[in-house]
């Protein structure tokens, strides 16, 4: 008689390539969700221009509208001793630089021996009745401490110098990369030569761009 033989079904029968599409599904998974934090979470705000700011009326501005520019961002106060030679250089290089190719940026802050007390709007109309100011003056703000400013944040950053008074000043080069800094008692005359090296090379590039 012969023996009886019965298959039966193993337990553990699972075929070895299922188990691996299950993992390699779930690696991949995994991989798409980070991306997607990437792309989502990530600091969007790579250079000067990436942030926005306030005017003078608190209405939000891109400062990407200044992208392509030279830009000299300067933090202001209306009642301090340098407030009369800076004001004055400021709008003189405005006027002959500005405003296809470059501009000056201006930003009030009472961080320094409150010499900024009034609203962003007083401070605006200070400007413009006494210096005959063209430029943009924005909404006061802070640029130390906790609550500074992202845009003065990033200037901070990227110079490795925090502003000790009113009037330091930033340059910005059209891709929004901080050149250079200056103090508020250096003369106009070493910011110049800054200035205008970066136009010619705004000029060249869209000659060639043509």
């Amino acid at each position: 008689m012969e023996p009886l033989s019965t298959s039966y079904p193993l337990k553990y029968s699972v075929p070895k390539t299922r188990v691996f599409v299950v993992f390699l599904s779930m690696v991949l998974c995994t991989t798409i969700l980070c991306l997607l934090q990437l792309k989502f979470f990530k600091t969007k705000s790579t250079d000067f221009y990436s942030f926005e700011v306030k005017d003078s009326r608190g209405r939000i501005i891109s400062l990407e509208k200044y992208r392509g520019k030279a830009t000299l961002v300067v933090n202001v106060a209306s009642y301090c001793q340098y407030t009369d030679k800076n004001y004055i250089a400021l709008q003189e290089l405005h006027r002959e630089f500005g405003p296809s190719h470059f501009t000056v940026l201006a930003f009030p802050c009472n961080q320094f021996g409150v010499s900024e007390p009034g609203s962003s709007r007083e401070i605006e109309s200070f400007a413009k009745r006494n210096y005959g100011v063209t430029f943009p003056v924005f909404h006061k703000i802070k640029i130390l401490g906790s609550e500074a400013d992202p845009a003065f944040k990033f200037l901070i950053e990227s110079s490795k110098k925090e502003p000790r008074w009113n009037f330091w000043k930033y340059l910005v080069s059209p891709e929004g990369k901080v050149v250079k800094f200056w103090r508020p008692e250096e003369p106009i005359e070493s910011i110049k030569p800054e200035v205008t090296s970066l136009i010619r090379q705004i000029i060249m590039k869209k000659r060639e761009d043509l």
